[in-house]
């Protein structure tokens, strides 16, 4: 009775969409789908028509070569002469020629479809294929062709006529030419990642030329990346948008490494520098969290142990947060209550094993992952239920036993500025002086001081990013004695010496493109048409067609934002362990491109509907739509993709989500002025419905961000959020002395933040120029157009900080292609302050508008910036003796005080 009466009240004060949270998700995150999954992505379902077009350019090809139209009956050296000549008709200058050939070395690339039977022999056939291709030079011919496609789509004849409506048709040989270029990448990684023999020197191969500048002198990811640009400007409004990012994806996937490879680095540069290894791994560690919303209170586990006869009704003020566990739990421990009096040891069990359960929803062993599901007696049970969560359908009895541990999953980490801290108040306190400087003494200091700095001594961790800060300090304060390592050319330094001049411009291009396909992002104001390669000529005409279409647009949608995602967290990781002010350069200008409320617009939305959202039809995924008998898609048997497959969920959202989220946490960790951004764009009740998927990496990214603002979002934002601080507790890493839960840090100062991002700035152009001077003065100038890219970088945040009472609705779309948005808009001061200097004939102005310090212009004299030759304005040499006498003679300097 007290049990039903306890479920209404629940009812009554649960949120209206409390019981929408499913079951536990089985999602694995990995680099990447399935094999199948990627290569059925490339194809929209409008596409279904071309590959007939492909089969019957084979067959007419092959009989221009007067041999039978099956591929599977010739010889392998049969098969190499007829690539060959296909390889020697790309380069004839009729057009259509050129294309058949094309379409044939896409049927050949495609696994021949026509002549098999199945799904395995057609990816076989590919497989195979694709060694012969490589190997006689399809992939170079290939971006040749694409590169005379970007010429003919960018040229003056073509740019003058302003192309609207575009369909389909209009990116047909583009589409085939990046198709071929896809399947052979994305088919070398799949063979590479599992490890086949007979494709390992040609993997390694191929990841050298990816990584090595094309004859034109540029990287392959560096010509899709303009692609992106030129699209986004409106240059080339025909580029198919979904395949380029896709490809632009896979080869910056197999050029810089996946997962792994980033775990080897990291390590191997660590121990280059004298650090230890890194042990625990967040993905690994996640796959042992539970998936839940934060637990009950101890409050209401003693009120389940012990129920009142006189209940009292409970003020939920929680909103985003309340789940059916607590309800189950309160069962649970109604329930309990006869059965109390059987014995002792039922009594014993009874009274633990509440705690027990609910310790349980924080985490799984961390020890050994394996231990829970090997424990239980019902193996099947473990299998079906991988996160071991009992299910509303099934009995107590059957879900097995946890092994719970009694620690939390993260070892807690203490940084050297905490330690120095805590000794600064300790003497201040109990001596009343301070050392500056002084790590170590603790002379004067009580015992419990000492017992103190020795535990914060034993979990303090140095990152890989501090030993990079401090050897640049070095540098910079001693230019001529300090001397630098040299600069290993690894694949990342690679990309980013190759992405640097033009670096700002690719991240607005991204940003616009994802902001185009979010989900949020309403038609009518984007300025890009991502839908070009989706749209078909004719429009459909029947309900079946429409359907097709509505949902053939937004799979579209998903899988871009997919790509998008993913590539901007594979550059910031791999950045980031090359050189720290490598990954700050590329932070900044994301960050100064509005991509913190961008992520935030993204996920305001209801998430669990997105993540369980499947704009997917199996049938008209490739390689089913062509293999096999066909059947009538129309009428009943239409089928929803939602219905017939096994998972509850979408793979790519889920995906897309954590990476956005994961993009989030790296530009906002450590950044008090970009924290703030978070609390301005009122982001806290967006996270918090995020909390909903159940999903323990996600919600691990999301408490993270949540933690980092807890302190500004004041005391009865936590108050009323209590579960949400235990959750935080529980999953996320400690660190010692943080006072991340009330707001007396010190750091919080509203008046630091801006001299934060500013020194950061300073630092990064101080960085860019002396190891790359010439690629940061082309950088520097901001595309040419908008100043340097420094001020209208500050203009950006100011403007953000101060308009931000949205959820993020000032998103990258609203910039300007060529810079961070017009010059007028933010300081006066700052655009007179250029102009200024553009009169007085600094063209190409100074790598940042701070004052140069000492060290500044050591920096620059040993990086040879004041060789360079300067042409003076008229306007400066006629007012040169005017500027003399107020800025130099008449004004008065206090050297003392500098």
């Amino acid at each position: 009775m007290l049990s039903s009466i306890n479920n209404s009240f629940e009812q009554d004060t649960h949120d209206v969409d409390a019981n929408c949270d499913g079951p536990d998700l089985d999602f694995v995150y990995a680099d990447v789908d399935s094999y199948q999954n990627e290569i059925a992505e490339l194809y929209s379902y409008t596409e279904f028509c071309e590959f007939q077009m492909n089969v019957k350019a084979f067959e007419d090809q092959m009989e221009l070569y007067d041999l039978p139209p099956n591929w599977q009956k010739q010889d392998l050296a049969s098969q190499r002469s007829i690539v060959m000549k296909l390889v020697d008709q790309l380069e004839v200058s009729d057009r259509s020629f050129r294309m058949q050939a094309a379409r044939c070395i896409l049927y050949l690339a495609q696994g021949c479809w026509a002549e098999v039977q199945s799904d395995e022999e057609q990816h076989q056939n590919t497989r195979d294929n694709v060694i012969v291709l490589y190997q006689l030079g399809v992939f170079s011919s290939f971006i040749d062709l694409l590169n005379m496609e970007i010429e003919t789509a960018c040229s003056p004849d073509i740019v003058a006529v302003k192309i609207t409506n575009v369909t389909l048709v209009d990116s047909t040989d583009i589409r085939v030419i990046l198709s071929v270029l896809y399947i052979i990448t994305e088919t070398i990684r799949d063979e590479r990642e599992k490890g086949s023999e007979d494709y390992r020197q040609l993997a390694e191969s191929f990841v050298q030329e990816i990584n090595s500048p094309l004859p034109d002198g540029e990287l392959l990811a560096v010509k899709l990346l303009g692609m992106i640009t030129r699209f986004c400007s409106g240059a080339a409004p025909q580029f198919p948008m979904k395949k380029v990012v896709l490809l632009l994806w896979k080869v910056s996937l197999l050029g810089l490494g996946g997962m792994d490879v980033l775990k080897q680095l990291k390590n191997e540069y660590r121990v280059k520098v004298g650090l230890d290894p890194i042990t625990e791994d967040t993905l690994e560690v996640t796959k042992c969290m539970r998936a839940s919303s934060p637990p009950a209170t101890a409050t209401d586990i003693l009120e389940n142990q012990y129920p009142k006869r006189n209940f009292k009704r409970s003020l939920m003020k929680q909103r985003f947060l309340d789940e059916p566990e607590q309800i189950d739990m309160d069962q649970m421990g109604n329930e309990g209550g006869p059965n109390a009096n059987n014995g002792n040891n039922t009594t014993t069990s009874s009274s633990t094993g509440n705690g027990e359960d609910e310790l349980s929803q924080y985490y799984r062993p961390f020890d050994d992952p394996s231990s829970a599901s090997s424990s239980g007696n019902n193996s099947n049970t473990s299998t079906a239920n991988p996160n071991n969560q009992p299910s509303l359908t099934q009995p107590a009895a059957a879900v097995p036993a946890v092994q719970i541990t009694a620690r939390l999953p993260w070892t807690p980490k203490v940084r050297q500025k905490d330690i120095d801290q805590f000794l600064d108040i300790s003497r201040n306190k109990f001596i009343g002086y301070s050392l500056i400087g002084d790590h170590e003494s603790l002379a004067g200091l009580p015992q419990p001081i000492h017992e103190g700095f020795k535990t914060l001594q034993r979990h303090m961790y140095v990152s890989l990013s501090d030993m990079q800060i401090k050897k640049e300090e070095d540098i910079a304060r001693n230019p001529i004695s300090t001397h630098e390592d040299e600069i290993k050319l690894t694949p990342a330094e690679i990309l980013y010496q190759a992405i640097l001049p033009n670096l700002p411009q690719y991240m607005i291009a991204l940003l616009k493109v994802l902001l185009a396909a979010s989900p949020t992002s309403k038609s009518k104001t984007e300025s890009i048409n991502i839908m070009a390669d989706v749209l078909p000529k004719k429009m459909p005409l029947t309900a079946t067609q429409s359907t097709k279409l509505t949902v053939d647009m937004g799979r579209h949608k998903e899988i871009i934002v997919k790509a998008v995602s993913a590539i901007i967290l594979l550059y910031l990781k791999h950045f980031k362990i090359n050189h720290v002010y490598q990954f700050e350069f590329m932070s900044q200008h994301l960050v100064f491109a509005n991509c913190i409320p961008l992520v935030l617009k993204f996920f305001n939305q209801t998430i669990t509907e997105y993540v369980n959202t499947k704009n997917s039809i199996p049938l008209l995924d490739f390689p089913s739509c062509v293999i096999g008998e066909q059947p009538d898609l129309s009428g009943d048997s239409f089928v929803y993709g939602g219905e017939m497959s096994d998972k509850p969920y979408s793979w790519r959202n889920v995906f897309s989500c954590i990476n956005l989220l994961r993009i989030l946490n790296k530009l906002i960790k450590w950044k008090h002025s970009r924290v703030m951004m978070l609390v301005v764009f009122k982001s806290a009740p967006i996270l918090k419905k995020t909390l909903k998927v159940r999903h323990a990496m996600m919600q691990l990214y999301v408490l993270k961000l949540l933690k980092m603002q807890t302190k500004y979002l004041g005391r009865q934002w936590r108050k009323s959020n209590m579960k949400t601080l235990s959750a935080i507790y529980s999953k996320v890493r400690h660190r010692l002395n943080d006072d991340w839960a009330f707001g007396n840090d010190l750091e919080s100062r509203p008046w630091d933040f801006q001299a934060e991002e500013c020194t950061l700035r300073a630092c990064v152009d101080r960085f860019n120029l002396r190891r790359y001077p010439e690629a940061t003065q082309k950088c520097g100038a901001g595309g040419g157009n908008n100043g340097t890219a420094a001020q209208n970088a500050e203009n950006a945040q100011q403007s953000n900080m101060h308009a931000g009472n949205g959820s993020g609705n000032n998103s990258g779309a609203d910039r300007d292609t060529n810079g961070y948005g017009n010059g007028s808009s933010g300081s006066g001061t700052a655009g007179s302050g250029q102009q200024q200097l553009h009169d007085y004939g600094v063209e190409g102005g100074f790598p940042s508008d701070e004052i140069l310090t000492h060290s500044d212009f050591a920096f620059f004299g040993h990086s040879g910036w004041w060789d360079r030759k300067v042409e003076l304005t008229d306007y400066f040499k006629a007012n040169y003796a005017v500027w003399l006498e107020e800025e130099v003679y008449n004004s008065q300097t206090d050297w003392d005080a500098l």
